[in-house]
């Protein structure tokens, strides 16, 4: 569905031309024999368009002016038509105040946008003759159309215009995937003690372990770190991942620990979202989720049945992969370099994982109605151990994804 707009009507994107800041596109995409949904990026909102001489005189420049970077654009292009030039804007939107110019070359400007991004068709005068380039203007975070006049363009313009549009492009990929942003999640908080046993509370253990791996992130990997809560806050589950969404995190890391009826029982565990498989992940899933006791309004998760998980789950899909790799490297650690007892990867619809749009796991440390699991997790060796496995985890997926998932170019 495309929405068009024209210059020649005033403002732009009124009424219902105003589209979501946030949404899904749900493209599904069988890949060996896997379905696979792709999430569309926020929009970026245009602010101002202005149009202006160049300072040779040899053509115009129109400036577009964003509130924040966007991050892919198309070159500009005159199909089948000379007196016609179509640019877009990948993931952006025009504020509603913004009017399109015209002068110069420029008799009239019309916009449409199709599943999230701006394309400009911008419709030129009849005796105009222009050549349309776009770049990066070096000291913001604006675009610059470029439409000149002049006829001749060496050989040399024309390596530098190709090498300058190759640079943009590496670029802008290499910003999209680059892990730059990691919120961590301290379960329960608040009112909300979490498992409570051998005189030790979920909600203590799970903040000093998350507090000692966003350190080391920030330190070690350069990672901007953010936190659901950094004190004794109870925070709602579906505003947990929601924060993540808003801050544009890259991964979700949910930090818990586990109880049981019996003191037996012991060993870490990491979820990612997804119907549960066996008996035991249903438990842990039903403990973990009847936190929303404690909530204003539980009426929310009304919606959360089934058909709802595997609406979540298809929307996940694109993330699912990522999300089960770092669960397996985080075991991995766990049970490698602290000697814990692994009880696996695991998948469980926990609601704090719903919302996250991003590679998301839960990790339950161990069991506090265990007497040695709950000294180990008490103690300040414990929880420097077990914030340092999940970091090396985290750095070994950084590695794969920054290095293995460049996206398709033009994506």
């Amino acid at each position: 569905m495309s929405m068009l707009l024209s210059s020649t009507h005033g403002n732009m994107m009124h009424g219902d031309a105003q589209m979501p800041s946030r949404y899904w596109v749900l493209v599904l995409l069988l890949i060996g024999g896997v379905w696979t949904a792709l999430p569309a990026a926020a929009q970026v909102q245009i602010r101002d368009v202005e149009l202006a001489e160049r300072s040779d005189g040899q053509g115009h420049v129109l400036r577009v002016q964003t509130t924040e970077r966007i991050e892919a654009f198309s070159m500009p292009e005159q199909p089948n038509d000379s007196s016609v030039v179509e640019w877009t804007l990948y993931n952006a939107a025009l504020a509603e105040s913004v009017e399109l110019p015209t002068g110069g070359p420029i008799a009239q400007v019309g916009a449409e946008i199709i599943d999230g991004h701006f394309t400009l068709r911008i419709h030129l005068t009849e005796d105009a003759t222009v050549r349309a380039n776009a770049y990066r203007d070096g000291a913001s975070d604006d675009l610059l159309l470029n439409l000149s006049t002049s006829t001749a363009q060496s050989a040399e313009e024309r390596a530098e215009e190709a090498a300058r549009s190759a640079r943009e492009v590496v670029e802008s990929a290499r910003q999209r995937w680059r892990l730059d942003t990691v919120v961590i999640d301290p379960g329960h908080g608040g009112q909300d003690h979490g498992a409570t046993a051998n005189g030790v509370r979920e909600k203590e253990i799970v903040l000093a372990v998350s507090k000692k791996l966003g350190g080391y992130l920030e330190e070690y990997l350069g990672i901007e770190v953010l936190y659901t809560r950094d004190d004794d806050t109870f925070i709602e589950l579906e505003e947990r991942g929601r924060f993540a969404n808003e801050h544009g995190a890259k991964l979700f890391i949910s930090i818990h620990a586990n109880a049981a009826g019996s003191s037996q029982a012991y060993g870490t565990e990491t979820f990612f979202l997804g119907p549960s498989k066996t008996e035991s992940a249903r438990r842990v899933m039903e403990r973990e989720n009847s936190v929303i006791r404690y909530e204003d309004n539980t009426d929310v998760y009304d919606e959360y049945d089934d058909q709802q998980l595997v609406r979540a789950t298809l929307t996940q899909s694109a993330y699912l992969r990522q999300s089960q790799d770092l669960a397996g490297l985080i075991e991995d650690q766990f049970s490698e370099r602290v000697n814990r007892r692994s009880r696996g990867v695991k998948q469980a619809p926990f609601y704090v994982l719903w919302g996250a749009s991003m590679p998301a796991v839960l990790v339950e440390m161990g069991f506090l109605s265990n007497r040695s699991e709950a000294n180990f997790l008490s103690s300040e060796q414990g929880q420097t151990y077990m914030a340092s496995a999940i970091f090396r985890a985290v750095r070994e997926y950084k590695s794969h994804y920054e290095r293995g998932m460049a996206p398709v170019a033009g994506e």
